[in-house]
């Protein structure tokens, strides 16, 4: 898994200043979309603070992050990370292999 983080203009309606885009390669389409059901659910708990977008391309996990304000945005990110990083130890652990397809 690698990831890279980049600041990006932010191109949204006015109000959302402060944004974050990242990547996740999962090397695997299936792992990513694994990771990105799963994050999925798990709604923002301030959406007139904080928003979300992912994707999935290419075997990564591409997220977008808006706020309001900057701790909105450090706070909401760092849950993100966690959560994403405990799915993605699971996947790796316990993941579909493809002899389990056959």
């Amino acid at each position: 898994m690698a990831a890279a983080a980049a600041p990006a203009p932010s191109s949204s309606s006015p109000g959302w200043d402060f944004t974050c885009n990242f990547e996740v390669d999962y090397g695997s389409e299936e792992h990513a979309s694994i990771v990105y059901k799963t994050l999925a659910v798990d709604k923002e708990l301030q959406p007139d603070k904080v928003r979300r977008e992912m994707t999935v391309s290419g075997g990564k996990l591409l997220v977008r992050l808006e706020a309001v304000e900057a701790r909105f945005l450090r706070a909401s990110f760092s849950a993100f990370v966690d959560l994403m990083v405990l799915i993605t130890k699971l996947v790796e652990e316990y993941g579909v292999s493809k002899e389990e397809h056959s």
